[in-house]
């Protein structure tokens, strides 16, 4: 996916935006399947958060496009928390102990994650079950300020939504602000069901 137009960029953005319900939600740009050349285009249309998949392409991507406040929202390897911490403002994927180990080694007072909860119980999918949740938040040694789901896949965004209220629950019976859920085919589902992150690709970039 290289090449990208701005103004296409822009366009998409501006649309996507008519469709959420509340202007203060995130629109987060996964950048996995972009190069590093591509990024300055998001920043021109207005992309200011980006979220990368994997900690390599993390680390070269935000050496070179500093500017943009950068997340880490891929499967994450406990052995790379040492090397994704100091270049993200948020993790949106603790979900192991071996995880919570590192970032009890490598965080600090101003480290802040999200908890990926695998509300669906779905066996594909990585993510504390729910009724873990609450052990495991006891057991993370850094802040939690939110919650992130990925539901399985399905062809219609409406039979996502019970995936995407009951993570909403989760998190208000909790007290956490922060929900990261919803992609390019189900974003506007996630977004009235209380999302405060999308996680947006194709649906900004074609």
């Amino acid at each position: 996916m290289a090449g990208l137009d701005p103004e296409r960029v822009r366009r998409n953005l501006d649309e996507v935006r008519a469709q959420l319900p509340d202007p203060d939600i995130t629109v987060l740009a996964a950048v996995k399947y972009l190069a590093a050349d591509d990024l300055p285009a998001l920043w021109e249309a207005g992309i200011r958060v980006v979220g990368e998949n994997r900690a390599q392409e993390l680390e070269q991507k935000a050496t070179e496009c500093p500017d943009f406040t950068w997340d880490f929202i891929g499967h994450l390897q406990s052995r790379k928390v040492k090397t994704v911490l100091p270049l993200v403002r948020w993790i949106h994927s603790v979900a192991s102990d071996s995880a919570l180990e590192q970032l009890g080694r490598h965080g600090g007072p101003q480290t802040q994650v999200l908890v990926e909860v695998n509300v669906a119980r779905d066996e594909s999918k990585s993510g504390v079950l729910p009724e873990e949740l609450d052990a495991f938040l006891e057991r993370c040694p850094v802040e939690v300020v939110g919650l992130m789901t990925m539901p399985p896949f399905t062809e219609r965004a409406e039979d996502s939504r019970r995936w995407f209220a009951a993570l909403a629950e989760l998190a208000g019976e909790r007290g956490l602000r922060e929900l990261s859920m919803g992609t390019s085919q189900d974003y506007v589902v996630a977004a009235q069901e209380g999302a405060t992150i999308v996680r947006l690709g194709t649906s900004l970039y074609t």
